[in-house]
Parts: C-alpha cells; sequence; structure tokens
C-alpha cells in the first residue's frame, strides 16, 4: 500500500526563501513603479512614505532627520527592510498554512494593500487617509502590491523547491 507523502514544515528553509523572495519582489516592486514614473504626467513632488518613516526611525535614533541628500537611499532601506520581513512572514505562514499563497499571491498583495497602503501608512501620518486619495493612487497601490505578492511568491516556490 502506498502512503501519501506528508510535508513537514522547515522554518528556516521558508524564512531564508522568503527573505530573498521579499527582497526580489521589492526590486520587482521598484522597477514597476519606475516604469509607471516613466509612463505618468504626474510630476508630484510628495515625499514618500517610506523616506518619511526613515526619517522618523532617525529622529528616534539619533535625535535629527536624516539630510534630504541622503533621503532617496534610507527610503530604499526602508522599503527593502520591510519588503524582507514581509517575506519572511509570508514564506513562514505558507509553510504552516500553504491557503495563504491564494491566488499566486494576490490575496497577500490584497491583504498588504489594504494593511500597510490603506491603513497602517495613514495611522501613523506617513500617507493621507485613504477616503482623501485618488482613485489612481489606490490603483496603483494596488497593482504595485499584485506585482509585490505574485513575485515574492514565484520566487518562494522556485527557491522551496531547491531548497527540499
Amino acid at each position: 500500500m502506498a502512503h501519501a507523502q506528508t510535508h513537514t514544515p522547515n522554518i528556516w528553509a521558508a524564512a531564508a526563501a522568503g527573505l530573498v523572495a521579499g527582497l526580489a519582489a521589492s526590486l520587482a516592486m521598484d522597477l514597476f513603479q519606475a516604469g509607471i514614473a516613466a509612463l505618468s504626467s504626474s510630476d508630484s513632488d510628495a515625499e514618500p512614505a517610506t523616506e518619511k518613516a526613515a526619517d522618523k526611525v532617525s529622529q528616534v535614533v539619533v535625535g535629527h532627520d536624516i539630510p534630504d541628500d541622503r533621503k532617496p537611499l534610507a527610503g530604499q532601506v526602508v522599503h527593502y527592510a520591510l519588503g524582507a520581513g514581509l517575506g519572511v512572514a509570508y514564506a513562514v505562514a505558507a509553510e504552516y498554512r500553504p491557503s495563504v499563497t491564494a491566488g499566486y499571491g494576490t490575496a497577500f498583495a490584497a491583504a498588504t494593500t489594504a494593511l500597510l497602503d490603506e491603513a497602517a501608512v495613514p495611522a501613523v501620518g506617513l500617507g493621507d487617509a485613504p477616503w482623501n486619495t485618488t482613485p489612481t493612487t489606490h490603483l496603483y497601490s494596488a497593482a504595485s502590491h499584485i506585482v509585490f505578492g505574485t513575485v515574492t511568491e514565484g520566487v518562494r516556490r522556485l527557491l522551496l523547491g531547491w531548497l527540499r
């Protein structure tokens, strides 16, 4: 009688795959947003939420804002650190509850859009409230996170295939 193979969760392999997947997805999201910006006629001078977050961290840690010429780099550090952390959390959760990968990462994308851009960012003063945001900004955010979620899932699956 043949026995079905059972999957034993490996938190360390999942975390490693999630870390790399989150970083790769952050890069993909950056490239997507740069492509959209190149096609857009918007001349927005608004400071990105990641740069505002970096300033808040700097104020707590060293007592002053980040110099303007270093803000873009600091914002990228925040973006990639958050992406890496989300990738680890997602991959570990997927190890124990494969249903979190629904829609090849699009459910994860929807959750990150809702929890981060629509709730947390405005709640901590890093962006406008959802009702004060244009529909195109909501669409841009959702599309960016779909890129992030699907790339996270694709890279996670690829790496776990190699690690197992």
